[in-house]
């Protein structure tokens, strides 16, 4: 299903390259000239992205996100702003319900990257998974607790991240740059081969022979794959 973006930037230029890029990565991109008629097509239409620039006529981005969260508007919001201002700006923006923050100018690619960054920590913040069960584990997600069959297996606050992005993605391919975006954090993780350390060890505790996996599987030169 084609996501919904909705630019809100006064600079025309700067608008029109951004729905250029997006149209072409698939986005059906709206976009606003001004805070208020941003504000207005926020709360009218429903969208899975907003991009704000800070510095807009009429109602400001610090403006316009707090009164989308006030009316209860959960869509990711990611702030763009011309100036390197002081990091308490940065704060209050994310403080406000941002998501992310970035400065211009900036690359494209970089800011496509973010983007999916956050599209996909929504949806994975968002799976309500509260337990999951296959072959003979039941994860509870909430309790944090895994259980083999009658006996409880200890898994760290990682491992069990680990699992429940996997398990929210079922049958799915997830990359070890998406695995580690979304459990360490993009600009805290270490390498790929942290990954790879944290399956073996999952491994060695919920398949019944962990040398043949069959839920916790390796797709050559892409990632993992979750399967019941």
């Amino acid at each position: 299903m084609m996501k919904k973006i909705l630019i809100i930037e006064d600079d025309q230029a700067l608008c029109q390259t951004l729905e250029t890029a997006l149209a072409l990565e698939n986005y059906k991109v709206l976009s606003a000239s001004d805070g208020g008629e941003g504000y207005t097509l926020a709360t009218q239409e429903k969208f899975d992205l907003i991009l704000l620039d800070l510095k807009l006529p009429e109602m400001d981005g610090f403006e316009v996100c707090k009164n989308l969260r006030l009316k209860g508007n959960r869509t990711p919001i990611i702030f763009l702003t011309g100036e390197k201002k002081e990091e308490i700006d940065k704060v209050l923006g994310l403080e406000l319900g941002g998501d992310d923050y970035m400065t211009k100018p900036f690359g494209t690619r970089e800011l496509l990257a973010r983007i999916k960054a956050v599209l996909r920590r929504t949806r994975y913040e968002d799976a309500e998974l509260e337990a999951c069960s296959f072959g003979n584990v039941t994860i509870k997600f909430k309790k944090q607790v895994a259980i083999k069959g009658k006996e409880e297996i200890p898994l760290t606050a990682k491992e069990l991240g680990l699992l429940k992005l996997l398990i929210t993605h079922e049958g799915e391919v997830v990359t070890r740059e998406i695995i580690l975006n979304e459990v360490w954090g993009y600009d805290k993780y270490p390498t790929t081969r942290t990954v790879d350390t944290f399956i073996h060890n999952l491994r060695k505790k919920i398949e019944e022979d962990p040398s043949q996996p069959i839920h916790l599987l390796t797709i050559p030169w892409s990632g993992y794959k979750f399967q019941k």
